[in-house]
């Protein structure tokens, strides 16, 4: 039988409401969740490099990902460039993915009380206790981590060098 490996990147997007079942088997096994969220607009080395090594943080990486509407509110009326289905299905083909979900806040602070991630990961350039839901995960032990960013490689950037070029 041939294996339909689109259908088995789309399995990985899950709605909200699919969440909590997956979060208790998971608890269940004792996995640890890692978090992270992001537009993930124009996927690049940089978001490679720093999704790899949130998901080396822990057994589960969710990514939290921001709808079109929540993109718009943050970045602008140009962005995103590519809209949510096409950012969702590019971040659930990588390997180390597990789970895409869409949230529609400018902030995923619900989705992290939802999920109570075992590990919190945002980059570098927030202190950790300026990282949305820091305050969640303290009350029950979990932690939040920062990771660097490659320099030069920002989504902003690179449409930037677009224009100017």
């Amino acid at each position: 039988m041939k294996i339909n490996r689109l259908n088995l990147i789309k399995e990985k997007i899950k709605t909200i409401e699919e969440l909590p079942f997956l979060l208790s088997n998971w608890k269940f096994k004792n996995k640890r969740v890692v978090f992270t969220n992001g537009c993930f607009d124009i996927l690049h080395r940089g978001h490679i490099e720093y999704l790899t090594k949130a998901s080396e943080l822990g057994d589960i990486l969710i990514i939290g990902l921001n709808t079109d509407d929540s993109v718009r509110k943050l970045k602008g009326k140009n962005r995103p460039v590519q809209d949510q289905e096409s950012r969702a299905l590019i971040l659930a083909s990588l390997s180390f993915v597990s789970i895409v979900v869409l949230f529609d806040e400018e902030t995923p602070y619900n989705l992290i009380k939802l999920i109570k991630p075992s590990i919190l990961v945002k980059g570098s350039d927030y202190q950790p206790e300026e990282i949305v839901g820091y305050d969640i995960l303290k009350k029950y032990g979990g932690e939040v981590k920062t990771i660097d960013f490659i320099k030069g490689y920002s989504t902003t950037h690179i449409l930037n060098q677009g224009i100017n070029q």
